[in-house]
């Protein structure tokens, strides 16, 4: 009786359809807890390159309170002339605070807004409607500026301390330091400062910043101008650097200046916000909530554009090497 023979190519004998070697793999998105940790470290990696503009953009703010001379005349000006008479740790003045802050503020509103993102995302994946992605961005930024206003007091104090006279300096040797001496000198309460513009600032730079980015990747990429890439998220970001600088500039001017007052014969040198505000107008002119727009844009832009790389980068990397998926899943 003789035997069939055995077909040496299988590749046209159909797979039982219990049969998973060769299904893709589902791509496993990056757990809530490790966004967290890449948005802090992702602020924290930015913050060491733009720091100095950071301080050139608040020395600028308050440069011509109540119709002063103003200090500097430009952006390069006022970074060469804090180099020239404190050196490298002048335009580095603040930075253990900046550090601190990006570890509070940027770890809370970047993580929780990564996982808000990903609970409203739509069935194809693609990023919740503008109107609900800027409500996702107002509610991480107001949840991430109440745990940042301490350390955000102790930045705006430290960075411009240098261009006060010797004998008013506060001279905070780092940023615990600030906290420690402002809770036993003024009391805890002090450390929410300016809680409410800073809040506000947070709000209007997360619902400009995230939702905008996001959308603009994804305009890119529908467009077919660009694909998932290191250039497609320098360009987003850029796009989200530009519409957060022009909308949040007047607010964060405000919230240095209120942050930043003295006690003057022993009473507070603004009343309020408003009061603030309203001697802007007043003494110096609308423009000037625009003051230092250079500088805030040269520490904003390069910031978002470094912040919004690095996590994207470390998620690749993250997806890659520990949960081992064969294509990326980006988290914004």
């Amino acid at each position: 009786m003789g035997s069939k023979s055995v077909p040496n190519n299988l590749s046209n004998v159909p797979k039982s359809p219990t049969s998973t070697s060769d299904a893709p793999k589902v791509a496993t998105n990056t757990p809530n807890s490790v966004k967290f940790l890449i948005g802090g470290v992702a602020g924290m990696t930015a913050t060491l390159f733009v720091h100095p503009m950071d301080v050139v953009k608040n020395r600028m703010q308050m440069s011509g309170v109540g119709g002063a001379a103003k200090e500097y005349k430009t952006s390069f000006h006022a970074l060469t002339t804090i180099f020239g008479k404190e050196g490298l740790r002048g335009i580095y003045s603040g930075l253990s605070a900046g550090l601190f802050r990006q570890a509070t503020y940027t770890t809370a509103r970047l993580g929780i807004y990564q996982a808000l993102l990903e609970r409203f995302r739509q069935p194809d994946g693609r990023p919740p409607a503008f109107i609900v992605n800027l409500l996702l961005g107002v509610a991480s930024g107001g949840l991430g500026s109440f745990l940042g206003t301490p350390a955000e007091v102790a930045l705006i104090r430290m960075t411009l301390d240098g261009r006060l006279p010797v004998a008013e300096r506060r001279n905070y040797a780092h940023v615990f330091d600030a906290l420690a001496r402002i809770i036993r000198d003024e009391g805890v309460l002090k450390l929410w400062r300016g809680a409410i513009p800073t809040a506000t600032r947070a709000m209007i730079v997360n619902a400009a910043q995230m939702p905008t980015y996001s959308q603009a990747k994804q305009v890119l990429i529908s467009s077919g101008y660009m694909q998932q890439g290191f250039l497609l998220h320098a360009v987003s970001s850029l796009i989200a650097a530009l519409v957060t600088t022009a909308v949040s500039l007047p607010v964060d001017i405000v919230k240095t200046r209120y942050q930043n007052m003295k006690i003057i014969a022993g009473k507070p040198e603004y009343s309020s916000i408003l009061d603030v505000f309203q001697r802007i107008v007043r003494q110096e002119g609308i423009l000037s909530f625009w003051k230092g727009f250079t500088p805030y844009f040269s520490r904003l832009g390069p910031h978002t554009i470094l912040t919004f790389i690095f996590i994207e980068q470390l998620n690749i990397q993250y997806q890659r090497r520990v949960l081992k998926n064969e294509t990326y899943s980006s988290t914004l």
